[in-house]
């Protein structure tokens, strides 16, 4: 059952972020509401009112601006999955969208929203963290330009204020050499939560040398991560089995892994080396 709450309909961005200011910290905003439905009734949260900023028309629409692409905070995973913009510079992120829960879900749940959950498994991350996304913050008093690497804080916890909105997700527009794609393993293979997911990118230059990596997982740490040491060992080097070897083995090492229901700790990381081997592999083809 759904605790009690107040239930405030803003019309505009200005409306939504005074009824954030004015309700902080017992407000929160609701979009797709396919997280906090389900929290709600699990009695995780329970704010005094919910602020729904769905439909609100600065946020939505994704466009190409000042050599980013920009999702605006309330874009639906579906619409990510049919937009040319991101099919261009960003297919990895619809690789993640395309594996993330049902239809119905993809529909009603937004990019920024599976962000703020900060789910460690939240499908959405590692090919944005790849991609070195950063996270618009909108408040009352300004707007504040986050790294998604320092977005997230913990198992369910951000950087994000309860007076801010995430009105946008920014992504630097990628070189044409950068190759990158998203893998996921679960316990199903559609509708289920991640054992492992993450992403894989590399910027090759003359002679197939890495130029730059991103490794970033998920579901293997209390919040996504990028695997450092593991793309320092790859950057300056071509990709030989070798050099990705040691790229897989040290983003296993990365990893901070427990046992669950979904899987073993000792699972975790052995997956984790296996598949970010193959994708390096894959992108020598």
């Amino acid at each position: 059952m759904l605790p009690e709450f107040e239930l405030l309909m803003p019309r505009t961005l200005p409306e939504a972020l005074e009824m954030l200011a004015g309700r902080a910290p017992d407000g929160m905003p609701i979009a797709g509401g396919t997280n906090v439905i389900p929290d709600l009734r699990g009695g995780r949260y329970r704010p005094a009112c919910l602020v729904n900023v769905a439909g609100l028309p600065e946020l939505g629409g994704i466009r190409q601006e000042d050599g980013m692409l920009v999702i605006g905070g309330g874009v639906t995973v579906a619409e990510v999955l049919e937009d040319p913009l991101v099919a261009r510079y960003a297919p990895v992120l619809q690789e993640a969208a395309r594996m993330l829960a049902s239809p119905l879900v993809r529909n009603r749940a937004t990019v920024a929203g599976n962000l703020a959950n900060a789910s460690p498994a939240a499908d959405m991350a590692p090919p944005l963290l790849v991609l070195d996304a950063e996270v618009e913050l909108t408040s009352r008093e300004g707007t504040r330009y986050v790294p998604l690497k320092d977005f997230f804080l913990g198992v369910r916890r951000t950087v994000r204020q309860p007076h801010e909105l995430i009105t946008a997700i920014r992504v630097p527009l990628p070189p044409a050499t950068a190759r990158a794609r998203f893998f996921k393993v679960a316990l199903r293979k559609a509708d289920a939560i991640a054992v492992v997911n993450g992403a894989v990118r590399v910027d090759l230059g003359d002679g197939g040398v890495c130029q730059a990596a991103r490794i970033a997982l998920g579901a293997v740490a209390p919040t996504p991560i990028r695997a450092y040491e593991a793309e320092r060992a790859l950057e300056g080097h071509p990709l030989t089995p070798d050099t990705i070897a040691q790229a897989a083995h040290l983003a296993a090492e990365a990893t901070r892994t427990i046992d669950d229901l979904r899987g073993s700790a000792a699972y975790r990381r052995h997956v984790t080396e296996v598949l970010v081997r193959r994708v390096l592999e894959g992108s020598m083809e």
